[in-house]
């Protein structure tokens, strides 16, 4: 009997050979971030629009938005507690299931933002 890796954890990918049950363990954290990101539209609009009419307009990268003369101070009154609340929420939830689930760091964490913000580039991409 040959030693090596157990052939019904295993697929082929091209020429490798990837291993898909560190995989198979990300459902529930991947389903918990997209869930997230729905909610999390409301805090990239804000940093979207914060930075389009502020640093970004002055660099000359976009145009400001014409009504817009209530200064950033406004904004960042309303957008601070928005960004706080989201990221206490997303950063428990994460460490919480992180510590649950048996993928590397190195692995869970990428997959995890980019599924959180999979909602917000899927809807600025259809409006």
């Amino acid at each position: 009997m040959p030693h090596g890796p157990d052939l019904a954890h295993i697929f082929h990918v091209g020429d490798a050979i990837v291993e898909n049950a560190p995989m198979r363990k990300l459902w529930v954290p991947v389903a918990m971030n997209l869930l997230l990101g729905i909610p999390a539209i409301v805090p990239l609009f804000l940093a979207w629009y914060i930075l389009a009419n502020g640093p970004l307009a002055a660099l000359g990268w976009t145009m400001r938005d014409p009504n817009e003369n209530d200064g950033m101070l406004l904004w960042l009154v309303i957008a601070a507690p928005v960004f706080c609340l989201f990221g206490l929420v997303w950063g428990l939830a994460n460490f919480w299931l992180r510590r649950r689930t048996q993928v590397p760091p190195s692995r869970y964490w990428p997959v995890c933002a980019g599924a959180s913000l999979a909602p917000f580039f899927v809807g600025f991409g259809l409006f």
